[in-house]
């Protein structure tokens, strides 16, 4: 039960769903409030011991605008136990006859959502890799090009656009292949080409060394203490001129936070749980050093804790 205001109580009260009616009835007094809703739940249920081969569904997907039917063709399928035969007969000829504009589209939203699954991303990323796609498939100039290359790079940029970024080692892990060079070049090309169309830069949104710290955190297993100072950190780490990347200054800074802590990370670990090269985090934290008293929180460590950190 859910609570809902009654006309006729003139406050809220608890109200029952009458799923056979479809009516939504207050408990207090017996008004019906709404009438004929609609059920939108599933309209049947599924048991573990039930065959998986046995899907009850009997609609189709929701709608897609970036595909020329919407998303809403027919698809003739295969009857159960069906071998080559179906090929050969009428309605595969049928099938194959009428051949569906969209077939490589409809390959590379599925390449980004699988993608987008093993990431972790949010639906609204894969979204917007979608339409950036579409974009540049409409184009069609994309001919020749490495295809998982392109995606992958379509998918960076949908992250980069969101305020959800995610590094391109992160995103070649996922791109079936395709190497962080190709990556690049597909992003470099992208932009090029959407700004074509538009007349006008394409925006990337800046990326800031705290969009990667919680996330990087996470991955070294530290401590929701370790975490908020880690983030207060680099946040202060932005008032001074240290010319580096952001996820090189998120590596570092994770790298000081641990060795001030009791759970001291190797740097071998922070190297792998944020995809930055040892000797990187190395440089980035000599340029970190001689403002480390200005960025660690002193409710974390005090002055003479810092002393303990080595001289780089």
């Amino acid at each position: 039960m859910t609570d809902a205001f009654c006309t006729d109580c003139k406050k809220h009260t608890e109200v029952v769903f009458d799923h056979s009616a479809g009516d939504t009835v207050c408990s207090e007094c017996g008004l019906v409030l709404e009438s004929h809703s609609i059920d939108e739940t599933s309209e049947w249920r599924i048991f573990a011991n039930e065959s998986g081969d046995n899907d009850p569904v009997r609609v189709g997907g929701p709608t897609n605008p970036l595909l020329a039917d919407g998303g809403l063709s027919t698809v003739i399928a295969k009857p159960n136990g069906a071998s080559g035969e179906f090929l050969s007969s009428s309605l595969g000829r049928w099938q194959n006859r009428g051949s569906n504009p969209d077939r490589g589209l409809i390959l590379a939203f599925k390449t980004i959502a699988t993608m987008s699954d093993r990431l972790g991303l949010v639906a609204t990323i894969k979204d917007r890799a979608n339409e950036i796609y579409k974009k540049v498939e409409d184009q069609k100039s994309s001919r020749g090009r490495n295809q998982d290359a392109l995606l992958a790079a379509c998918l960076y940029i949908a992250c980069r656009q969101e305020d959800k970024p995610r590094t391109v080692k992160e995103i070649c892990s996922v791109a079936n292949g395709a190497t962080k060079k190709e990556i690049g070049r597909a992003k470099e090309y992208i932009v090029k080409q959407l700004g074509l169309e538009t007349g006008q830069s394409v925006e990337m949104g800046t990326i800031h060394a705290g969009d990667f710290m919680r996330r990087f955190c996470s991955n070294l297993g530290m401590n929701n203490q370790a975490v908020k100072a880690a983030q207060e950190a680099v946040q202060k780490s932005e008032e001074f001129d240290i010319r580096r990347s952001p996820i090189s200054i998120a590596a570092a800074v994770i790298y000081i936070i641990t060795q001030l802590s009791d759970d001291k990370k190797p740097l071998k670990d922070i190297s792998v749980a944020t995809g930055v090269a040892e000797g990187t985090i190395r440089n980035s934290y000599k340029d970190l050093y001689p403002h480390v008293s200005k960025i660690i929180p002193s409710w974390y460590a005090k002055e003479e804790d810092l002393k303990s950190l080595c001289s780089p």
